[in-house]
């Protein structure tokens, strides 16, 4: 758990944040909306925290956003 290889800011999985459950916050929503649309996808609006996160980091990878290697 010291020094990851990947660089994550999280040190837990979002599926067990305690926060987890609790809708997405405004900025989440905004940068997941701005990931969706350069996808060519569409998500639900009432995603949850863990779910925002997850699907932020799946989109990342799609589009190249995010990554700092």
């Amino acid at each position: 758990m010291g020094a990851g290889a990947q660089g994550n800011s999280t040190e837990k999985d979002p599926s067990q944040w305690v926060t987890g459950d609790e809708p997405m916050t405004g900025a989440q929503k905004s940068y997941l909306d701005t990931l969706a649309r350069e996808a060519g996808e569409t998500l639900p609006a009432d995603l949850t925290k863990a779910e925002a996160s997850e699907h932020i980091d799946r989109l990342q990878g799609r589009t190249g956003r995010g990554r700092n290697s």
